[in-house]
């Protein structure tokens, strides 16, 4: 197998006084805490969109997008985790993208460009999370109090202070408990709204199901981008790395049983959801399936017990989700304000790790409540995050270290792969804003409502 070339310029060394690593990113965990780990940071209540995602694709290029993106995903973790183990092996072990990234690739700017895009991710699904959880909240008080004074910025003000208590479990290794019921969770509201769905569908007052896409054609190619984004932030990660590092070493092997267990969760979540959504609603359906189940207007569509039990498992499961792709930017943090020779509880340590996570929480909290527009920020997340971290980089870091021969069906598909997402990711960016520009005569600064 081949070396890697360049020359070892982060060595292990480096951690053991490096208090993002030391702190934050602490290898205790076994291959099923990578997989709880990785469950959440997939299979979250992003799937509620699938349906929403069809209505710009169809029911053949849904599906088949909705595969094909899975399998180019598990591919590029896999390869991902394949270079990860390969510099172990060979003395160089990262426990950050943006440091194996700078380090395979031998460009200093790369370092600062992946640090931009999972800042992007981290904060934009940060801001998601707590947006959707006061939504939730938000859902479950006008069913009890239809007529309430309470406004959707006053739940997402809820929601930020549950999270600030939360920020302070001192790593990502402290949460193997919590996404363990947070996969649970998943699996629970998934099977919750497939029954209600198909109790809807066959209610009768089920809506009229009309899967037609857009007239103009125009219109039909950006909406296919834009979906196509969606699909891409729903099976994104991102953080990749910093999962397995937190695996105890050496970590070979350990990540892909760890994938297994995330996509066999994936599978049955995914289709399940996008299916029997866009069956029911067709090209009517909400960027947020509960809210098509629970209309303004009429009657719900399933029994209020079954889609209350279904809120409350999302409501949970976005504060898990919240947690977890916190911990870059909480890593960052600590790395810079900490002192790895005091100790994690140290008052020197614990003081800044109080005052700089609880002021990211209230930033994201501030975002969420001040511009609600999950599903168009979903795209746009998509697009310019997700897609280069998750289909672009993996590949290139793979053939720069094992070097395929370029005769091999390895270095072509993973060439065309790369090609063929950077297309996908021009144009799903550029769609997604143009539908953030269309929309922008919807937002209202601190809105009730959150705008499709």
């Amino acid at each position: 197998m081949a070396k890697p070339t360049q020359p070892d310029v982060f060595p292990d060394s480096r951690l053991e006084s490096d208090a993002g690593a030391t702190f934050v990113l602490e290898s205790k965990g076994k291959w099923w805490h990578a997989g709880y780990h990785l469950t959440t940071a997939i299979v979250g209540p992003t799937i509620l969109t699938l349906p929403y995602a069809f209505r710009g694709l169809g029911w053949g290029l849904g599906l088949f997008c909705l595969t094909a993106l899975g399998c180019v995903t598990f591919y590029s973790y896999y390869l991902m985790s394949r270079v990860l183990e390969h510099c172990e092996q060979a003395g160089r072990r990262h426990i950050r993208f943006r440091e194996l990234a700078a380090d395979v690739l031998g460009s200093g700017w790369m370092f600062y460009f992946v640090i931009f895009i999972q800042t992007a991710i981290n904060t934009g699904v940060g801001i998601g999370a707590i947006l959707l959880a006061g939504q939730c909240l938000k859902i479950m008080y006008e069913n009890f109090s239809p007529n309430g004074s309470l406004r959707l910025y006053e739940f997402i003000a809820m929601v930020t202070v549950v999270m600030i208590v939360l920020s302070q479990l001192p790593s990502f290794h402290s949460l193997r408990h919590i996404n363990l019921i947070s996969l649970l969770l998943c699996l629970g509201y998934s099977f919750l709204v497939v029954g209600a769905c198909v109790h809807a569908g066959f209610s009768k007052n089920a809506p009229p199901r009309d899967y037609s896409l857009e007239s103009s054609s125009s219109a039909r190619v950006f909406s296919a981008f834009t979906s196509i984004s969606i699909i891409a932030a729903i099976f994104g990660n991102g953080i990749l790395p910093e999962i397995q590092a937190t695996l105890a070493p050496p970590a070979t092997g350990k990540m892909v049983k760890g994938l297994l267990m995330c996509y066999t969760v994936a599978f049955f979540t995914f289709y399940s959801a996008a299916v029997s959504g866009y069956w029911v609603f067709g090209n009517k359906s909400n960027s947020n399936i509960l809210k098509s189940l629970m209309p303004d207007e009429g009657p719900s569509l399933a029994p209020t017990m079954l889609l209350g039990l279904a809120v409350l498992f999302v409501l949970l499961q976005l504060l898990a989700i919240g947690l977890v792709y916190s911990q870059v930017a909480y890593e960052i943090m600590e790395k810079q304000s900490a002192d790895v020779k005091l100790g994690m509880f140290s008052k020197r340590n614990l003081i800044p790790r109080l005052i700089l996570r609880s002021l990211y929480v209230i930033f994201c909290g501030f975002m969420a409540a001040m511009l609600p527009f999950f599903g168009d920020i979903s795209g746009v997340v998509g697009a310019i995050g997700f897609i280069p971290l998750d289909f672009i980089l993996p590949m290139l870091l793979y053939n720069m270290t094992h070097k395929p021969s370029r005769l091999s069906f390895t270095y072509w598909i993973n060439l065309f792969i790369i090609i063929a997402f950077t297309g996908v990711g021009i144009m799903g960016a550029f769609s997604s804003i143009r539908k953030l520009v269309l929309d922008a005569n919807k937002f209202k600064l601190f809105s009730s409502d959150v705008v499709d």
